[in-house]
C-alpha cells in the first residue's frame, strides 16, 4: 500500500495524562475505561454518552437551521421547475470536489440542468473568480451555487448581483469580512447561525442543502454519505456531533462503493475495501483525490468520483496514482531546501517562513505541514515571482493561524482557512514588511510556550489489560481524528524484550514488549533515532492497532514515545 503515512516528531514529547473521572458517564455502564475516554472527549450524560455511541440521526440538526437555508431551497426549486441553467462552483481539494459531486448528482437526479465548475488551482487559486462568473453569464447560466468557497469574496458577490447572476454561497471556512451581498449565504460559522454544530466541511453543507432540497420530493440523500465521508474525513474537521455520524455512516457506504471510481481507487491503493476505516480515507483515499488538483486539474478526480464506466473508472484510477507519485516527489523536491531554510531560522523565530520562486503551489500545504511536524513552530510556504507572492500556512494549536494573517490583512490582497491551515496572496513588494509582521506576532504570542509536542495521554493503565474485548470496547469510540483522536495510554514498567531500527536509515524503531505473561510487537514510526535510550524497562505511550498479515488479525502497539521507568511518576493533570 503507497501512500501517506503518518509522521512523528523526533525527539522525546512533553506527556499530559488527562484527570481521573471519579464518577462514570453513565452508570449502568461497568466498563471505567470507555467512561473515561469519553469523558475526555468531553461526552458527559447518559443522552450525548447514546447518541455519540450509536452515531445516529440524533447527531443531525434539522438542516433548516443553516442560515438563508429556506431562500436558497426556495430559488433551487424554481431554477428546477424553470429548466434554468445551474452551474456548482467547486474547488480543487477533495472537500470541494465530493461537495460539487453532490450537488451536481443529487440535482440532476432531480431533473435539474446542472454542470460542474471545477477551477484550477495555479491559474485561477482558491475563491469565486469573476471572470469565471462573466464566462457563466455569457453561457446562459441564471444560478450559481459555490461549494466550499465564496464566503470571502464579497467582490464577486457584488459582480455576480450586478449581472443578474443569483449567487448561493455554500461554505464553511471562517469569515475575514462582512457577509456577502447573495442570494443566499449557508454557512454554520456565520456570527447569526443558530446551527447547533459549526464543524461541518464543505461537502457537509452541501451535504445539507441537497437533504432540504429533497426534503419536499420524499427523497433521501444517504447514498452520498460515502462522498462526505471523504470531504469531511480529509479535510480534517473535528469527527464529533454531526460529522460522527456522517463518516461512521459514510464509511460503511465505501466498503460497499456502487461508485466504480471509488471502487478502482479503493482497488489500485491496496485497500482491502470491505474494511475501509477513517484512517484510510485520512492516509491513503484522500491525498490521492488531492494529488489530481495539486500537480494539475482537479477535474481528474471530480470524473474519477462521478463516472458511471467500469472502463473509465480504471484508467482514471491509474491516472491518479500516477499524479499522486508525482505529488510524493514534488513534495519531498520542495522539502528537502524547506528543511534547510526552516532549520537555518529555528534560533530566532517563533514561526518558519520559508520562500522560493521554484516552490511548486500545488505542494505548498503539504511542505508546511511537515515542517510543523518536524520543527513544531507555525510554518508558511511561499513561491515568491513575477511581482506576486503567495503561500500556504499550517500551524500548531497554541497559534491561530488566520486570527495572525488577519493582523496583516493590510499587506494581503486575499487570504482565508481555518486556525490550524490558511493561504494567502500578496504583492512581492510587502513580502518582507509580511514577514516581520508575523515573526512579531509569533514573537509574542509563543514567547512562553514550550515548543516541544504535546501527547495528551487517555489513561494510565497495566498493560496486561488490553485483551480483545478491551480493544473491541475501545473501538466502540471510532471513527477518530481530529476532535476524536485516537485514545492513547501510558503503561509503567514494560519490560523490553528485543528492539532495533528498521525501515531507510533506521528511521522506524520495533520492539518486543513483555507485561506480566504477555508479549506484545510495538512499532514507533520516526523513532528510529531513539532506540539508543532503550532500556530493560521502560514507560510506554502508545495506540492500540491490528496488525493484519496473511488473513490474522493481532493487536499490536503504536508507539508515540517512551522514558526509562525510572522516571518521576507523572501528577494526574500534569
Amino acid at each position: 500500500m503507497q501512500g501517506d503515512a503518518p509522521r512523528l516528531d523526533r525527539g522525546h514529547k512533553r506527556w499530559k495524562v488527562l484527570a481521573s473521572l471519579k464518577e462514570p458517564c453513565r452508570p449502568e455502564d461497568g466498563s471505567p475505561l470507555i467512561n473515561q475516554l469519553l469523558h475526555n472527549r468531553g461526552i458527559d450524560g447518559p443522552e450525548l454518552v447514546d447518541a455519540f455511541l450509536n452515531a445516529d440521526q440524533r447527531l443531525t440538526p434539522d438542516p433548516f437551521r443553516l442560515p438563508d437555508m429556506p431562500q436558497a431551497v426556495s430559488r433551487i426549486h424554481e431554477a428546477l421547475l424553470r429548466g434554468e441553467k445551474i452551474t456548482i462552483y467547486g474547488d480543487f481539494d477533495t472537500d470541494g470536489l465530493t461537495g460539487a459531486a453532490i450537488l451536481v448528482q443529487g440535482m440532476a437526479a432531480l431533473g435539474a440542468r446542472v454542470t460542474p465548475y471545477i477551477p484550477s488551482r495555479f491559474e485561477e487559486g482558491h475563491g469565486l473568480k469573476i471572470s469565471a462568473l462573466e464566462n457563466m453569464k455569457d453561457q446562459g447560466v441564471s444560478l450559481v451555487i459555490t461549494v466550499d468557497c465564496g464566503i470571502n469574496d464579497n467582490e464577486a458577490a457584488d459582480f455576480a448581483r450586478s449581472a443578474g447572476l443569483d449567487l448561493i454561497i455554500t461554505d464553511h471556512h471562517t469569515l475575514t469580512a462582512p457577509v456577502p451581498d447573495a442570494l443566499a449565504v449557508i454557512n454554520p460559522k456565520r456570527p447569526d447561525s443558530s446551527y447547533p454544530f459549526d464543524g461541518l466541511c464543505g461537502a457537509g453543507v452541501a451535504y445539507r442543502v441537497l437533504e432540504a432540497i429533497y426534503r419536499s420530493t420524499g427523497r433521501s440523500a444517504d447514498s452520498y454519505l460515502d462522498l462526505v465521508a471523504l470531504g469531511t474525513v480529509t479535510d480534517m474537521v473535528p469527527l464529533l456531533a454531526e460529522n460522527r455520524f456522517l463518516v461512521k455512516k459514510g464509511t460503511e457506504l465505501l466498503k460497499n462503493s456502487r461508485r466504480p471510481g471509488l471502487r478502482e481507487l479503493i482497488r489500485v491503493s491496496g485497500l482491502d475495501g470491505s474494511k475501509i476505516e477513517a484512517e484510510d480515507i485520512a492516509w491513503v483515499l484522500g491525498p490521492r483525490l488531492n494529488a489530481a488538483g495539486r500537480v494539475e486539474h482537479a477535474s481528474l478526480s471530480y470524473n474519477l468520483l462521478t463516472t458511471a464506466s467500469v472502463e473509465e473508472a480504471a484508467k482514471l484510477a491509474r491516472a491518479l496514482e500516477e499524479k499522486n507519485a508525482r505529488r510524493q516527489a514534488l513534495t519531498e523536491e520542495v522539502l528537502a531546501t524547506a528543511r534547510d531554510q526552516a532549520a537555518a531560522m529555528l534560533e530566532r523565530s517563533k514561526i518558519l517562513i520559508v520562500s522560493s520562486p521554484h516552490y511548486h503551489s500545488g505542494v505548498h500545504g503539504l511542505v508546511a505541514n511537515r515542517l510543523v511536524d518536524e520543527f513544531y513552530r507555525p510554518s508558511i510556504v511561499m513561491e515568491t515571482r513575477d511581482g506576486k507572492g503567495h503561500g500556504s500556512g499550517r500551524s500548531i494549536p497554541e497559534f491561530n493561524m488566520i486570527e495572525a494573517l488577519m493582523e496583516c490583512r493590510d499587506l494581503l490582497s486575499r487570504y482565508g482557512g481555518h486556525p490550524g491551515a490558511a493561504g494567502f496572496a500578496l504583492a512581492e513588494e510587502n513580502v518582507p514588511r509580511f514577514i516581520e509582521a508575523l515573526q512579531e506576532i509569533a514573537g509574542r504570542q509563543l514567547e512562553s510556550v514550550d515548543l516541544r509536542p504535546e501527547i495528551v495521554i487517555d489513561i494510565e493503565m497495566p498493560l496486561s489489560v488490553y485483551l480483545g474485548k478491551n480493544y473491541r470496547t475501545i473501538r466502540k469510540l471510532a471513527p477518530f481524528g481530529k476532535g476524536n483522536p485516537e485514545p492513547v495510554f501510558l503503561s509503567r514498567g514494560v519490560q523490553v524484550i528485543d528492539s532495533r531500527v528498521l525501515g531507510n536509515g533506521g528511521s522506524h524503531l520495533k520492539c518486543k514488549l513483555r507485561a506480566g505473561n504477555a508479549v506484545w510487537t510495538a512499532i514507533g514510526f520516526d523513532l528510529g533515532e531513539l532506540a539508543g535510550e532503550i532500556t530493560r524497562s521502560i514507560d510506554i505511550v502508545y495506540h492500540l492497532h491490528i496488525d493484519r498479515w496473511c488473513n490474522q488479525e493481532m493487536i499490536e502497539l503504536h508507539l508515540l514515545d517512551f522514558r526509562p521507568s525510572a522516571s518521576p511518576p507523572l501528577k494526574k493533570g500534569d
